[in-house]
């Protein structure tokens, strides 16, 4: 019996737990270890639809950087846009120039008003 491909969201959230652990990539989203454990193992029992709904929106808010030419976060987008600029590293102040001039980011506008007034 062939193994059938990790759904896109399953793969979001595995890639965190690795990053970090399967507690706080729990914490980060708003469930449990144990439920999150359960849907990392295929041994979930409850319906995953709010789980993936939960993973898609804190873990898989990207945009295309046009400067990195590479997806970025839209938390890490939004921290470049918005620190002071950088004196000590002249790639870290070329990347900052793009982002002030940059507008890829717009279509998260929404969003991302959202997102910094829940903080």
């Amino acid at each position: 019996m062939s193994r059938q491909p990790e759904a896109d969201w399953i793969a979001l959230l595995r890639a965190e737990a690795e990053r970090t652990s399967i507690s706080a990539a729990a914490r980060r989203i708003g469930y449990s270890r144990p439920a999150v454990s359960g849907v990392l193992n295929g041994t979930y029992r409850g319906d995953t639809s709010r789980i993936r709904a939960r993973v898609l929106g804190v873990l898989g808010r990207s945009i295309a950087c046009p400067h990195t030419d590479a997806a970025m976060h839209i938390d890490e987008c939004r921290r470049w846009r918005q620190r002071p600029m950088p004196l000590g590293s002249a790639a870290d102040l070329k990347h900052w120039r793009a982002c002030k001039a940059c507008t890829a980011w717009r279509h998260c506008e929404g969003e991302e008003k959202d997102h910094d007034h829940a903080a």
